[in-house]
C-alpha cells in the first residue's frame, strides 16, 4: 500500500508537469492553429537557467522567477520567428518550431553542457499510509492547481484573454472588431513559454534535466494536450494527470525504460479514438 501511494503521488506530481507543458501547446495550437515542436525547449531552458543562478548564489524565488522569465522571452523569440511575417502556411511554422528546437540543443551545450543538472527546492518529506513523500511533489501539485485557476481567471476576465480566445474561435471575426491576431499570436507563444518554463522549475529537483530532456517532456506534454484535442487547458490537466500516474505505475511496478512508450501509446490511442469519432460523426451528419 505504501509503495502505491508513493506511485500514485509521485505520478499526480509529473503528470502536473506535463499538463503544464501541454497547456502551453494548447495556448499556442487555439490561436495560431500551429504545433510547436520547440515547447519541449522552454522547461529545459528554466531548470538549466535556475540551477546556473542558484550556482552563483541567487536565492530562491529570484532564480525560478529568471528561469521562467527567460523562458518567455524565448517563446515570445520563437513565436515572431515562426509567425512573425503574415501569411506564412502553419506548416512553415511548423517546420520553423522543429528547427528552432534542433538549434536549440546546440545553444544548451554551448552555455551549459552536456551533463544532467538538478537543485533542490523544498527540503523534507511526509509520512503518508506508511509511503515517505517528499515535500516538493506537493508543491508541485499545489504550484500546478493555482495555475491552471489563474489561467481560468485570465481567460475569463482580463481583455488580453478574451483577445486570444477570440482569435481561438474566429480569427476573421476577431480582425474585424480590431484584435491583431499575429500579436495575439505571439502572445501565445509568449505564454507557451512561461508555462513550459515553470514546468521546468518544477520538474528539476524531482528529475534532473539536460540538453536533451526536452523529448521526453515534449512528448509527454504532447500526449496530454491531444487529450482535449489540443483544445482545452483542463482536458490537458486531465490528460498530463492520467500520464503521470501511468508513468509512475509502469516505473514502479514493471520497468522505468518504459515510460516514453506509455506516452506514445496514449498519443496513438487518443488519436485513434478522435478519428473514430469524428468519422462516426461526419457519417450521422450525412
Amino acid at each position: 500500500m505504501s509503495a502505491f501511494l508513493s506511485y500514485l503521488i509521485s505520478g499526480l506530481a509529473i503528470g502536473c508537469t506535463f499538463a503544464l507543458v501541454a497547456s502551453g501547446f494548447v495556448a499556442i495550437h487555439r490561436v495560431t492553429r500551429v504545433v510547436n515542436f520547440a515547447q519541449g525547449t522552454f522547461p529545459v531552458v528554466a531548470g538549466l537557467t535556475v540551477s546556473s543562478m542558484l550556482g552563483r548564489g541567487l536565492p530562491h524565488g529570484v532564480a525560478e522567477l529568471i528561469g521562467i522569465v527567460l523562458a518567455g522571452v524565448i517563446g515570445l523569440v520563437v513565436g515572431v520567428i515562426a509567425i512573425g511575417k503574415r501569411g506564412t502556411p502553419t506548416l512553415a511554422s511548423l517546420v520553423i518550431t522543429l528547427g528552432l528546437g534542433i538549434l536549440a540543443y546546440a545553444f544548451e551545450i554551448i552555455v551549459w553542457g552536456d551533463q544532467p543538472v538538478s537543485y533542490s527546492m523544498l527540503r523534507g518529506a511526509v509520512d503518508i499510509g506508511g509511503a515517505r513523500v517528499a515535500w516538493q511533489y506537493f508543491l508541485v501539485i499545489g504550484a500546478t492547481l493555482v495555475t491552471f485557476a489563474a489561467l481560468g481567471l485570465f481567460f475569463t476576465r482580463t481583455y488580453l484573454g478574451k483577445a486570444l480566445s477570440a482569435c481561438a474561435s474566429n480569427p476573421y471575426a476577431a480582425r474585424l472588431a480590431g484584435i491583431n491576431p499575429i500579436r495575439m499570436g505571439l502572445l501565445a507563444f509568449a505564454l507557451g513559454g512561461l508555462l513550459g518554463g515553470l514546468a521546468g522549475v518544477l520538474i528539476t529537483p524531482l528529475q534532473p534535466v539536460a540538453f536533451d530532456s526536452d523529448v521526453l517532456l515534449a512528448t509527454s506534454g504532447f500526449a496530454a494536450a491531444i487529450f482535449g484535442g489540443l483544445n482545452s487547458p483542463y482536458a490537458a490537466l486531465v490528460g498530463g494527470l492520467l500520464l503521470g500516474v501511468l508513468e509512475a505505475f509502469v516505473a514502479g511496478y514493471i520497468n522505468a525504460s518504459y515510460q516514453t512508450e506509455v506516452a506514445m501509446v496514449l498519443i496513438i490511442v487518443v488519436m485513434i479514438y478522435q478519428a473514430s469519432r469524428r468519422s462516426t460523426v461526419s457519417e450521422e451528419v450525412s
